[in-house]
């Protein structure tokens, strides 16, 4: 391979040129102070790139189809990756890409689970004997494995209340994917969609991306306000409401019932889209949990996105959406363009879990430990920061929204945070306007118990960064957008 890049360099330098003859393999090969074998074999190589050709009796020359190139320097810098793109990029979406927090941070972030606690083994099991079928290796359904396809909708019927049949749901990589193609597929370019003020910035960029226009609406106690939507909903000319109505992301109040009711009937009235967000059903620990919007929809105005990245591990990248098949099928059909089909052997092995009835005990346990670390959390954050912080126990979820007391910076205090070694979400991320917020969103899922005392005792200790300093006497100007 040196030997082929060596000499690929020299012909891209125009060191060699369209049709000059290379020197015979024995030849190079005593230059070199190598087998003929390998030069044989690097000649091989630029053959079958294009680089070289052969002829029998004559010898080895540089491609004749390659363009003639003025020559440079004979030994050229080091091919380097350019630093920009050498055309003009259009707009994109805000940078979301992140490097993660340092080795040994604890992280406090709502949504994540313990990949800990998946049932690895009997994962592990069910894909080596989904690969054993060399039809999981080929193409396939762009709906998703027809198995879990039919696990997904017996266990929407059986825990959900939704009438789901297997052909009017898609299995996709993660929610992420259901929301971006619901967005493409279902709406059109410059139509104005309703989210919630305070939500999840990744689903309003996956929005933006579509070339819809996100449009925020407020969000208190009892969810998303759909009076304020319902009275602008024909001035603004909406299409469509992304929201998350079993726990709001990220206060995780639950959407009042007289407000769902107003919203489906207002939807109905309006033909809107209602796109269901309803990341972590599983997890509710007092009392059932709310039944989702589409089990309540004779008019085909909702489409449900879910996943199994909380149920599971978020590393396996399958979600799903379900509602009406005809409105279905616009989402198969732009994901087969975009994507083709998911892991047919992942989805397999996801199936057998179901299939074995290990899917829903793995649910039953999780809740469990879920709910126990809702509780420490919750006593470790009275007992260390009673006086800085306040919330209520959600009842379901897998984090607290917590307020910070007033003369506390919850920007500084997240910053002081992550150098002391845990990383928090503050409430400024969750904000459609960008303004700060005197809130934190901590998560319990990710970390056990004894860990989240630590936790907890870290951000205690990064308190005091937070707290608004004594002026000095000529203070640096600081401005917050």
């Amino acid at each position: 391979m040196q030997i082929a890049r060596g000499l690929a360099a020299r012909i891209r330098a125009g060191a060699l040129r369209p049709g000059a003859a290379l020197p015979s393999s024995r030849a190079l090969a005593r230059a070199l102070g190598v087998h003929r074998n390998t030069v044989l074999a690097a000649f091989g190589e630029l053959a079958a790139e294009g680089w070289i050709e052969t002829t029998r009796a004559k010898g080895t020359f540089v491609s004749r189809e390659l363009p003639a190139r003025a020559p440079s320097p004979l030994f050229p810098r080091a091919p380097h990756a350019p630093a920009r793109a050498g055309f003009p990029l259009p707009p994109g979406p805000a940078t979301l890409t992140r490097t993660g927090p340092p080795p040994g941070t604890y992280q406090l972030l709502g949504g994540i689970p313990d990949p800990r606690l998946v049932p690895a083994t009997l994962l592990a099991r069910g894909y080596r004997r989904a690969l054993r079928r060399t039809e999981h290796l080929s193409y396939g359904d762009a709906r998703g494995h027809p198995r879990l396809r039919a696990a997904l909708a017996r266990m929407l019927g059986e825990a959900r209340g939704l009438a789901v049949s297997p052909d009017a749901l898609l299995v996709t990589r993660g929610a992420q994917m259901a929301v971006a193609l619901a967005a493409r597929a279902l709406l059109l370019p410059g139509d104005a969609i309703a989210v919630e003020a305070l939500g999840y910035p990744p689903a309003w960029e996956a929005l933006r991306l579509a070339g819809l226009r996100p449009v925020p609406f407020p969000v208190d106690a009892r969810g998303l306000d759909v009076d304020a939507l319902a009275a602008r909903v024909r001035t603004e000319r909406l299409r469509a409401v992304y929201l998350t109505p079993h726990h709001q992301y990220p206060t995780i109040v639950t959407l009042a019932p007289a407000r769902r009711l107003a919203l489906l009937d207002l939807a109905r009235r309006e033909r809107l889209l209602v796109l269901e967000d309803d990341y972590d059903n599983e997890f509710h620990y007092e009392g059932h949990p709310v039944t989702p919007l589409a089990a309540s929809d004779p008019a085909g105005v909702v489409v449900y996105v879910g996943t199994l990245s909380k149920v599971l591990a978020p590393g396996l990248r399958i979600g799903f959406a379900a509602g009406p098949p005809d409105a279905i099928e616009r989402l198969v059909a732009h994901r087969h363009v975009l994507d083709r089909q998911g892991d047919l052997a992942v989805e397999a092995a996801v199936a057998d879990l179901f299939e074995d009835g290990e899917a829903q005990r793995h649910v039953w346990r999780t809740r469990r430990a879920y709910a126990a670390r809702r509780e420490a959390l919750a006593a470790a954050l009275r007992a260390e920061l009673g006086g800085a912080l306040s919330f209520a126990l959600p009842p379901g979820g897998m984090a607290l929204w917590a307020r910070v007391a007033a003369g506390i910076d919850a920007d500084d205090w997240g910053e002081a945070a992550l150098r002391a070694g845990v990383a928090v979400q503050v409430g400024r991320t969750f904000a459609f306007d960008g303004r700060a917020r005197p809130y934190l969103r901590l998560g319990f899922g990710r970390h056990d118990e004894r860990e989240l005392g630590e936790a907890v005792r870290r951000l205690a200790s990064a308190l005091p960064s937070a707290r608004p300093r004594a002026p000095r006497e000529h203070p640096p100007s600081r401005s917050r957008t």
